[in-house]
């Protein structure tokens, strides 16, 4: 079986690395970048310390707005499904990069598994609402990482066997990329950091960091804040900090540091004593690391992390941010919502059984299985 896997962005790399992993045992892969996020530091790296072999194919086609992006993606990865001719395109989350494949994908006779099926935030406005949508209605197989997952594919039709809830691959990656962190990363005693003496922030998403009444508030906010902010800074986020003349005020109130490689990053919310953050996948890393999350978003695809205690939305309001990050932390117990670490094996047998349960795992055992602990 030839399976075509296509990445683009950072999420993507830590989702697709034990698939990959479990694919590469029994079958052939070719890894596909189309180069949504093309630096060394945002991509390369990911790659070199998730022992990813390299992708057989970089699309090349980095930054670009919405639509031409996704149109340049269509074509050259158009071009490359009719010379390999897969049986299966694997496509993960709800980037660009994962429209664009499903769009091609929808029109060869290969297969699509969408891995990270049936996420819904119920925000139009949001390009990664429209991009999961679409692709989980044109997908073959789709691996829902929770229950709730599910349910949302059923209410919009989805059904019949395609649905498959697996858990979740980023539970897998995190296992082991924080036994790693623990043994290699050094990136605390580099930045002078205590644990649980700091506060983590990320802030990258475009509706952030394009509304400069947006950026302001949640600048002040962390500026305001009682501990440490480190803030990895997004190439993107310190472009419209500059253009906003907010640069040199966040460089001298937070710990403005590069981006890091994904297992450093894991160290630092490991070690974090809570996260601020716009990105859908932190929440969830958080989560899995007993990190509690501060969210500056007005809703969330992982809503189960909020009815679980864990996360808290707060937008861009600055005095609700303000609060979240000085209160004491009280968490109560934490459920388990995404599995057991053993997503990727799952996914594999399905895809390897033509999309039938059998050598994998239906929906009501996973579900008995979180109910079990």
């Amino acid at each position: 079986m030839k399976v075509v896997s296509v990445v683009g962005a950072r999420p993507q790399f830590v989702k697709a690395f034990p698939v990959s992993r479990a694919l590469r045992e029994r079958h052939e892969e070719v890894l596909v970048h189309t180069g949504q996020h093309y630096s060394e530091t945002m991509s390369d790296v990911f790659f070199e310390e998730l022992d990813i072999p390299a992708p057989e194919y970089n699309l090349g086609v980095g930054s670009a707005s919405q639509g031409r992006q996704t149109g340049a993606m269509v074509s050259r990865f158009g071009e490359l499904v009719e010379r390999e001719s897969p049986d299966v395109i694997l496509v993960y989350g709800d980037t660009n990069s994962t429209l664009a494949s499903a769009i091609v994908a929808a029109k060869t006779d290969a297969s699509l598994a969408h891995v990270e099926a049936g996420l819904r935030s119920y925000n139009r406005s949001m390009p990664e609402e429209i991009n999961r949508v679409l692709t989980d209605h044109v997908s073959d197989l789709l691996f829902a990482p929770t229950q709730r997952g599910v349910e949302n594919l059923r209410k919009e039709g989805i059904g019949d066997g395609m649905v498959h809830q697996t858990g979740d691959v980023m539970y897998d990656a995190i296992r082991w990329a924080r036994c790693r962190a623990a043994e290699r990363s050094a990136v605390l005693d580099e930045h002078g950091l205590t644990t649980n003496e700091y506060v983590l922030a990320t802030v990258h998403r475009a509706g952030n960091t394009d509304d400069p009444d947006r950026l302001e508030a949640i600048m002040a906010a962390l500026c305001d804040a009682d501990r440490e902010v480190v803030f990895p800074i997004h190439p993107r986020t310190s472009e419209r900090l500059a253009e906003c003349g907010l640069r040199e005020t966040v460089a001298e109130c937070l710990t403005l540091i590069d981006p890091v490689g994904y297992v450093d990053f894991v160290r630092l919310l490991d070690g974090a004593e809570r996260v601020a953050t716009d990105s859908g996948g932190v929440q969830k890393e958080a989560f899995f690391l007993d990190t509690p999350c501060v969210t500056l978003r007005d809703e969330t695809e992982w809503v189960e992390t909020v009815d679980a205690g864990w996360n808290v939305l707060v937008g861009a309001d600055e005095a609700a941010i303000a609060r979240e990050l000085s209160r004491p932390v009280s968490l109560p117990e934490k459920p388990e919502l995404y599995g057991d670490g053993d997503a990727a094996e799952r996914i594999v047998a399905v895809i390897e059984n033509g999309g039938s349960e059998d050598g994998g795992v239906s929906e009501v055992e996973m579900t008995s299985r979180a109910t079990d602990g």
